[in-house]
């Protein structure tokens, strides 16, 4: 996917909230943030949407020097989604069908993402979590189970922090010896890293990789060696997020994307309204 008019008005709310977060004094603030301004104006727009987010973020680290701006953010929405874990898992487990309701903890938690205009507060997890059970799907969790059951090497590809403590309750339904769990390879927004994936309990059921890239998406060419040989060896990719989307939507293979549609442009293009749940497979899957 590339980069739309309407994808700007994010990326400046994604500059302005950097900047929050990593500049104390007012001067410095304005100074960066009309810096990124500039670099946001001059950059490609016909390259994909998360290019240029990386971009801001490189450049805010950069000129910070902190390595994880984001940091107390994730933190937040680990111990929250850590601390809902009991009951949700508890009420799932009243669901008449279990896959479904496994599936749709794990892409609800996708809105815990400090990149998208709809993203959730963590303090208001719980409320939103309340109205999963009866939101719209597209697409099937049992096409996703009967695909994991089939394959014999599965990457899952990470999002954020604190949704990647639901996606440990998915990775644990499905069928966990056959699982290796990408992180990014480096901190970029609230992407979830190794230090999330520890947090969340995934290291202790899965092997769990980074992929060397500092991007909001994959962008195969940017991985390390070793992840590109998991991503081209796995007979199935299950890739959480909309990041992920944006840069994996057009690549050929058995991919499933799960994520909660947040934009009109992610909409269009998978063909959901906006706040649907979707567990999909790709457009250009041969299977």
């Amino acid at each position: 996917m590339n980069t739309a008019i309407e994808c700007i008005p994010c990326f400046v709310r994604q500059a302005a909230e950097a900047v929050e977060m990593s500049v104390e004094d007012k001067i410095g603030k304005e100074h960066l943030l009309r810096r990124l301004l500039a670099e946001i104006a001059e950059s490609d727009w016909s390259v994909m949407p998360v290019k240029i987010a990386q971009m801001i973020q490189r450049t805010v680290r950069n000129e910070t020097g902190q390595s994880d701006p984001y940091r107390a953010l994730k933190d937040l929405m680990n111990r929250t989604a850590l601390d809902l874990l009991p009951v949700l898992t508890d009420t799932m487990r009243l669901q008449q069908n279990p896959l479904d309701a496994v599936t749709r903890l794990a892409i609800a938690g996708n809105l815990l993402d400090a990149g998208a205009k709809t993203r959730l507060d963590p303090n208001d997890l719980q409320k939103h979590l309340n109205t999963i059970w009866d939101a719209p799907m597209a697409g099937s969790p049992e096409d996703l189970f009967r695909a994991a059951n089939k394959a014999d090497r599965i990457l899952y590809l990470a999002d954020n922090a604190g949704e990647i403590v639901f996606d440990r309750l998915l990775i644990e339904a499905l069928p966990t010896s056959k699982i290796t769990v990408a992180v990014r390879g480096l901190p970029v927004i609230n992407d979830a890293t190794l230090i999330d994936a520890k947090t969340a309990g995934i290291t202790q059921i899965v092997p769990v990789i980074a992929n060397g890239s500092d991007a909001p998406g994959t962008l195969i060419e940017e991985c390390s060696k070793e992840f590109r040989s998991y991503f081209n060896n796995a007979d199935l990719i299950i890739s959480k997020g909309q990041g992920n989307y944006e840069t994996l939507s057009d690549m050929p293979g058995n991919i499933f994307f799960l994520l909660t549609v947040k934009c009109p442009m992610i909409a269009a293009d998978i063909g959901a309204p906006i706040g649907s749940l979707v567990v999909k497979r790709g457009k250009n899957n041969k299977s």
